[in-house]
């Protein structure tokens, strides 16, 4: 496996920073990931020397950046394999994607008593915007159960599946787990009873390999900051055929045809959902993030991180007192757990204390934290960066945290 950990960490500048006198040892990905320099620079360079509003201007800098602002788009397009740059739109996040699919699919096609179905493991933010449409809508929320090994009940996903279902929304993985779910399975189900499928893939395309076409999901969506790139910018996929039938999210500039006093008509895709000036430095700087994860080789980082998750399930499960929630047979390296009867959060404080960087709560996954009777978990997540040397600081100072407390 061509990998060089050593050349990758150096590509990351954040990771040389101390804290409290310690190295930084960062294992909170599942919230966001760092920035390559390639990334940093990128940002740095449009706002030192093109800056301009995209897609209104016959100057060169607008023309220039709308030119870099499409070729984003191909790459993001490239990068999930969809057909066509017409089924990409950018956003401001995955939460941002999947609140302009609930509001405008709803729209069009949910109506009072319909059904909308989501996962019990799902993100918050896969969660209460399809509350809300069913509030507006009066339509009713039904939820895929899954077992304590955090894996979706599949059988009662199945039977779940009726008539009166209108989409399928659930995250092709667990943010809290690390379950990666049978997306194209669930795709495969629903479409038999012809139920479009939201992918919520905020937390697996920096993991691993994702091809829309595939798995033939009908949505798809994915944050920047979650796979190396800046905040505030991130993809939304749509079968084109669904994307030209709902109406736009919002309005404004650029989402437009013609606008009189009367009538206003729409842009052409993927304009037509993309209102105002949109967050152009953001979709270049994310293109540069996909193209160094490409660049990486999506295969080289699914086995490296295949190598970290197997090690660090063996190295955490063997402390004393330390239990872990979620043990699906197919998984991300993200690992939720309890260390004795220490409460997360003061775990957390004496490990950040350490230079350890880890998650405490509830991960925006109240219900899952809910299935096993808890209020929180200590959650640690990493990515293509981190090391095994890394893990075996996390498990030596946990030890020292468990000791600590036991006096």
């Amino acid at each position: 496996m061509n990998f060089n950990i050593e050349k990758i960490r150096d590509d990351f500048p954040i990771l040389k920073e101390q804290v409290y006198g310690k190295p930084l040892v960062y294992l909170d990905n599942g919230a966001t990931t760092h920035k390559p320099q390639v990334v940093i620079d990128t940002v740095k360079e449009i706002y030192e020397k093109q800056n301009s509003s995209i897609h209104r201007g016959i100057h060169y800098l607008s023309e220039k950046m709308t030119e870099d602002y499409e070729e984003a788009r191909d790459t993001a397009r490239k990068f999930i394999n969809a057909l066509s740059t017409t089924e990409i739109i950018f956003t401001h996040g995955a939460t941002s994607a999947i609140n302009a699919v609930a509001f405008s699919f709803g729209e069009k096609f949910v109506k009072e008593g319909d059904e909308v179905l989501i996962s019990e493991m799902e993100h918050h933010s896969n969660i209460v915007p399809w509350q809300m449409l069913c509030e507006r809508k009066h339509a009713h929320l039904k939820v895929i159960p899954f077992n304590d090994n955090g894996e979706l009940d599949m059988d009662a996903y199945k039977e779940m599946l009726t008539g009166k279902t209108r989409i399928v929304a659930v995250n092709h993985a667990s943010n809290s787990l690390g379950t990666v779910n049978p997306v194209k399975e669930i795709t495969r189900l629903a479409h038999e009873k012809n139920i479009p499928v939201l992918i919520d893939g905020a937390q697996i395309v920096q993991h691993g390999e994702v091809d829309v076409r595939d798995i033939d999901c009908d949505f798809f969506v994915f944050s920047g900051h979650k796979v190396f790139g800046p905040t505030g910018i991130g993809v939304l996929y749509g079968k084109e055929k669904l994307l030209e039938e709902i109406p736009p999210y919002q309005g404004g500039g650029d989402m437009v045809d013609c606008v009189t006093m009367g009538k206003t008509t729409y842009n052409e895709l993927p304009f037509k959902f993309e209102a105002g000036t949109t967050n152009y430095t953001g979709a270049i700087g994310l293109a540069k993030a996909l193209d160094y994860v490409s660049g990486l080789g999506i295969s080289n980082i699914v086995a490296y991180e295949q190598q970290l998750t197997e090690y660090a399930a063996e190295k955490l499960a063997a402390i004393d007192g330390l239990k872990i929630f979620g043990n699906a047979g197919k998984r991300i390296s993200v690992f939720s757990f309890h260390l004795a009867d220490i409460h997360p959060y003061d775990a957390g404080m004496v490990l950040d204390k350490m230079g350890i960087a880890v998650r405490t709560g509830t991960h925006c996954t109240q219900p899952v934290m809910d299935h096993y009777d808890i209020s929180g978990t200590i959650r640690a997540s990493m990515v293509l960066y981190n090391t095994k040397e890394e893990i075996d600081l996390l498990v030596s100072a946990l030890e020292r945290v468990r000791k600590m407390f036991s006096k």
